[in-house]
């Protein structure tokens, strides 16, 4: 058993494969590269992230009983990500992602996370039956969520009184999931993290930018929410403090995907030991711009 987590991140964990090429890549291509599989999902992302920085995670999940899985949670206990609340599923398959990528970004991907959708509130347990928290003492840290978990579990989510005393941190996981979000949108313990297509998709409001963008989901009834928009500026909305922008340092691409979940996790940490709104942001980019350049936290 693992040391009592700091912060939990619940939802998808599971085997990315990513192909990247060298160059930029249009519709039907077929180029040499490299294809790779390492530890992924967005709530893994950036439990692995919070790690680097220093914090001590753990991921309320759901894996399959096989080969996979057994191997993803050897290799995060490596990485200083706790999966010992995990749910394992005996006949179901850990969890996987695919995606190619080139130079001018990621061309494709798919999210197979149906057995994270078939555990269900299951992956909840350890909030309620003691192993974390209770009903009677419920959680009061901060806690992350990330859109592949279902619109069922996250609307339950959003009027529970398992999370009433928690900080959460939100990710959609990709615009496709981003409506699954709204139960969350107005609830004042909620801080939301979202790209440009995804605040629009919130917000039911096309913006050209991020700060149009953050200030349409202020509109919308967020507290708090970052929306970034790739090497473009990206904006810091507070409803009691308005909308700070910043814009993230150049870098020449070498992986894309993860870098929403690395700048994440970079700005929860940041603000967490008490940094100001601009510091963090400009922090938070200067991390992720560094994660897309081939370099960790």
């Amino acid at each position: 058993m693992s040391a009592r987590p700091d912060i939990l991140c619940i939802g998808s964990a599971l085997w990315d494969v990513i192909g990247r090429a060298g160059q930029s890549l249009p519709l039907g291509a077929d180029v040499p590269g490299r294809i790779t599989r390492a530890p992924g999902g967005v709530a893994l992302n950036i439990a692995m992230t919070l790690a680097r920085l220093g914090r001590r995670p753990a991921m309320l999940t759901a894996l399959g009983d096989d080969d996979p899985g057994r191997s993803l949670i050897a290799a995060c206990a490596g990485l200083g990500v706790s999966c010992d609340h995990a749910t394992i599923l005996p006949g179901r398959p850990t969890d996987r992602y695919m995606a190619i990528e080139g130079t001018n970004g990621l061309i494709a991907a798919i999210a197979d996370a149906h057995t994270l959708e078939a555990a269900g509130a299951a992956i909840l347990a350890p909030l309620s039956d003691g192993r974390l928290a209770g009903a009677d003492a419920p959680w009061t840290g901060p806690v992350v969520l990330d859109g592949n978990l279902t619109e069922d579990l996250l609307a339950q989510i959003a009027t529970s009184p398992l999370f009433a005393a928690a900080r959460l941190a939100v990710a959609p996981a990709s615009p496709g999931k981003a409506l699954r979000l709204a139960p969350l949108l107005p609830r004042p313990n909620v801080r939301l993290y979202v790209n440009l297509a995804e605040a629009a998709l919130l917000s039911g409001a096309p913006a050209a930018d991020a700060t149009s963008a953050a200030h349409a989901m202020l509109a919308a009834g967020a507290a708090r929410v970052l929306v970034t928009d790739g090497p473009r500026a990206a904006a810091d909305g507070c409803a009691r403090r308005g909308v700070l922008t910043a814009t993230p340092p150049a870098v020449t691409p070498v992986r894309v995907t993860g870098a929403g979940d690395t700048f994440m996790a970079a700005h929860f940490v940041a603000e967490d030991r008490g940094e100001r709104r601009d510091a963090a942001l400009a922090q938070a980019l200067a991390i992720a711009a560094a994660y897309v350049a081939g370099k960790d936290a």
